[in-house]
């Protein structure tokens, strides 16, 4: 059960579009490479180990939270170890990131995918949060999370990074019964793994489709909004859920009718011309570009005040960037940022 501290926390209330007295902030791998505290842990360790490891995953999570003062902290995790007990062969090569060695290589192979059906398989993620929610102050929400359906089939297909997504594509377009099967077990694994964070400790859970802005419109609403549609309504009802899609803003009003109570959305759209597409009943997330951090102060600062001027004082504004913190970035900018949001949106 929420306590009325969490339920009336800053970045709660925004969620819910209620006014609050200044923006909540948080930021995507808030707990990362950049931050010193982070590093003395990462250097005694793998970084899946890192992962795996409930007591270190909660250090990195508090201690990101702590050192930055945002008004979320979001568990230290990864997109891609589901894909383990699915069948996938999921190494973190050192200079190349997430590789996975055994890659769908055509569609007769989705029948090797199994659904997770027993999520307990990844129990030191909901033993990290609870571990997390017990040490967090008490008007501090602990946001879960999970990839998308589409961002992991990609990863499942493709390998790894890719410029053109040429394997994912040609099975989505070649054999749309092949990529409802693989699109329905991940659906089905990611809803049992969200609930069971959310029955862990979080208060709400982000969806991450960080690779759907490879698609046309028309193709996200053919092959993907549907299955993360199904995702977010298998997401339990009370727990905000944010709907996070990044790289293509032709498609927000399909993002926005596959659901969420918060709308996250990345830098190449303005803040305000995405509210007229999202409207007043849903929250919006975002949408600083992440390379504003390299900027002066002076200039981080006036960027900063841009993004907020252009929520024009809606409720319903949680402030982040438009996607991740860079892995070289100076940690006094993104505890700067955070003291700016703050201070530039008091009431």
């Amino acid at each position: 059960m929420m306590t009325p501290e969490l339920y009336n926390s800053r970045f709660m209330k925004a969620a819910r579009c209620e006014p609050t007295d200044c923006t909540p902030v948080w930021i995507m791998r808030q707990a990362g490479r950049y931050l010193p505290e982070y590093m003395a842990v990462r250097s005694k360790t793998t970084f899946i180990d890192l992962c795996k490891t409930p007591e270190l995953a909660a250090e990195v999570t508090l201690t990101a939270r702590e050192v930055l003062g945002v008004d979320a902290a979001i568990l230290f995790a990864d997109l891609l170890p589901i894909l383990q007990p699915m069948g996938f062969d999921l190494e973190y090569v050192k200079g190349e990131g997430p590789v996975i060695h055994n890659p769908l290589m055509a569609a007769s192979e989705i029948d090797r995918v199994k659904a997770v059906d027993d999520v307990e398989i990844l129990s030191y993620v909901f033993d990290a949060i609870k571990l997390i929610r017990n040490d967090l102050p008490s008007d501090i929400p602990l946001l879960g999370f999970a990839g998308a359906p589409f961002t992991l089939a990609s990863y499942a297909i493709e390998g790894g990074g890719s410029k053109n997504y040429i394997r994912t594509k040609t099975i989505m377009y070649n054999d749309e019964g092949a990529w409802d099967a693989l699109m329905n077990r991940l659906v089905d694994s990611l809803g049992k793994y969200l609930n069971a964070q959310i029955d862990a400790g979080v208060q709400a859970v982000q969806i991450f489709d960080s690779w759907a802005g490879c698609l046309s419109p028309a193709d996200y609403r053919r092959y993907v909004q549907p299955y993360t549609k199904k995702l977010i309504e298998a997401v339990q009802d009370e727990t905000p859920l944010i709907n996070f899609l990044t790289g293509n803003p032709a498609l927000i009003p399909d993002q926005v009718e596959a659901g969420g109570d918060v709308i996250g959305i990345d830098w190449r759209i303005d803040l305000a011309e995405a509210r007229k597409i999202i409207g007043n009943e849903r929250a919006i997330q975002g949408n600083l570009d992440p390379i504003s951090l390299y900027a002066n102060l002076d200039v981080l600062e006036s960027r900063t005040k841009a993004v907020l001027d252009a929520n024009a004082g809606h409720p319903g504004h949680i402030f982040n960037l438009g996607h991740g913190v860079q892995p070289d970035m100076n940690p006094d900018h993104v505890k700067a940022l955070v003291q700016m949001v703050h201070e530039l949106s008091a009431n």
